[in-house]
């Protein structure tokens, strides 16, 4: 029987990570390790974690980021396949036993997605909205189709084969934000694609004030580009074709209208890169205000005076 290891990073998570460890401990596939580390957590996490010993083991590092602990928990794993978890995120109990008895039957080099949702409060209110990456693709294919606006998935969907993350290599330690995004592209281009599991399901808690992913700081903006960058010369290395560049001047274009008027640099940056990928026929968002505003002053003013009124 295939071993899945269930690599959790913990950072001061006290208020969740019982939760998280409770539903990969419960996972109805049997041969399974959690392994959790500790990333230098300055809260009761280090306690808590201490209540699951021996059902889980546990890594102490100093603090270096998710990406660092999740390295760190690689090279512990002895897996055949892997399996992410964030330490406020939870799995359905039959996740990892309907994704794997997938893979086991599919040519080894596939990855395995799966149903997902969000929940703010209590996992039973999560919402599951299908997108079309919710489907058996070519890699190319989904990156193209997430990109265009298709969906995303994240990081605990995802169940890789070890053969996968040995060809793709470590997470990206430089990256604070977007770094799952950067990571599972290398993982998808690695892969002969993507086998899709509905009936494989996990909870993604969202809206809580300290995450990086709410937090429009200069160095999480900052890393979010560098992670485009990346993420693009990845995708640009296995296909330079038209419908490539295409979704790579898309992903930069939904940057732009995420973080303007913030971080000028950094735009001019992406509209440069826009520029040279051919352009994209993305349409800014918003409300009626904002789309009746930009046909009149363009959407760089609206957005203006959208950021103006929030604040």
């Amino acid at each position: 029987m295939k071993l899945v290891s269930i690599l959790i990073p913990v950072y001061n998570a006290e208020a969740f990570v019982a939760e998280a460890i409770q539903s990969a401990l419960d996972q109805t596939w049997p041969a399974k390790e959690v392994i959790a580390v500790d990333d230098g957590s300055t809260d009761r996490s280090p306690e808590i974690l201490e209540d699951f010993r021996p059902r889980i083991r546990i890594i102490g590092q100093e603090n270096r980021g998710a990406s660092a602990a999740r390295n760190r928990a690689l090279n512990e794993a002895q897996g055949d396949f892997i399996q992410f978890l964030d330490a406020d995120d939870l799995l359905a109990r039959n996740k990892i036993e309907v994704q794997t008895q997938r893979l086991v039957s599919a040519p080894q080099d596939r990855v395995a997605s799966g149903a997902w949702g969000r929940f703010t409060d209590r996992p039973e209110n999560t919402v599951f909205i299908s997108e079309p990456v919710w489907k058996d693709s070519d890699s190319v294919d989904w990156l193209i189709n997430s990109w265009l606006g298709g969906g995303m998935m994240p990081c605990h969907a995802w169940l890789t084969p070890r053969i996968l993350i040995d060809r793709a290599g470590p997470w990206n330690e430089d990256l604070s934000t977007n770094d799952d995004g950067e990571y599972f592209a290398r993982i998808l281009l690695s892969s002969s694609g993507v086998v899709f599991c509905g009936d494989a399901s996990v909870y993604y808690r969202s809206g809580l004030p300290n995450s990086l992913s709410q937090s429009p700081g200069v160095n999480n903006t900052e890393s979010v580009y560098r992670s485009l960058e990346l993420c693009a010369a990845h995708l640009m290395a296995k296909e330079d074709s038209v419908r490539t560049r295409r979704a790579c001047a898309t992903h930069f274009q939904r940057f732009i209208y995420d973080v303007y008027p913030r971080s000028p640099d950094l735009v001019r940056q992406a509209e440069a890169n826009v520029r040279e990928l051919g352009g994209s026929d993305l349409q800014p968002g918003g409300g009626h205000l904002f789309q009746v505003t930009s046909k009149t002053l363009g959407w760089k003013t609206a957005r203006r005076v959208q950021r103006t009124v929030r604040s």
